[in-house]
């Protein structure tokens, strides 16, 4: 089962920094992410997501390779791979994956303009060595589907205090 939390931060930069610091965590496989993105919230109050994975280049580019396959087959490679190119962009760009975009932006709707939300899908975690590499770091827990001692850890690491999770019997 996946835990979903949000947190605010002040600015856009200190919200990536947390997220590359998840991702190199992940590396060490201290944390497994099935999502990580970022919410920022402009002046006129339009948030924009930062996805960890753009579907759309990524649809575009399995499109061009499969259209060209196709064109071969029938002798019109460009025009194969121009067909592809075009429907993997479309079926990207209406793919969703991992948290679901409407939710980010009505939940990212209550930070201060100017400032990020970073929304994490973590699948497996060991908790006490990630609340350590988090410790001080800053940023409020708006949203998480944590336990109340899980999440109070958590904001006591993002505040620098002393953390502890108790586990389960």
């Amino acid at each position: 089962m996946s835990d979903l939390v949000v947190i605010a931060f002040p600015t856009e930069a200190k919200a990536e920094e947390i997220r590359q610091k998840l991702l190199a965590m992940q590396k060490e496989y201290l944390i497994e992410l099935g999502d990580a993105v970022i919410a920022v919230k402009d002046a006129q109050g339009r948030i924009k997501l930062n996805q960890l994975i753009n579907t759309t280049a990524t649809g575009a580019v399995s499109g061009t390779f499969w259209g060209a396959l196709i064109g071969l087959i029938f002798l019109m490679p460009l025009v194969g791979a121009a067909l592809g190119a075009a429907s993997g962009t479309l079926g990207g760009y209406l793919t969703d994956i991992g948290i679901d975009d409407k939710w980010m932006k009505e939940t990212a709707a209550a930070i201060q303009p100017g400032s990020a939300a970073l929304f994490v899908l973590v699948r497996k975690v060991t908790a006490d060595k990630v609340l350590e590499g988090l410790k001080g770091e800053g940023g409020t827990v708006l949203k998480t589907s944590l336990d109340h001692t899980k999440e109070a850890a958590l904001q006591a690491a993002l505040a620098g205090a002393q953390a502890t999770v108790s586990s389960p019997p």
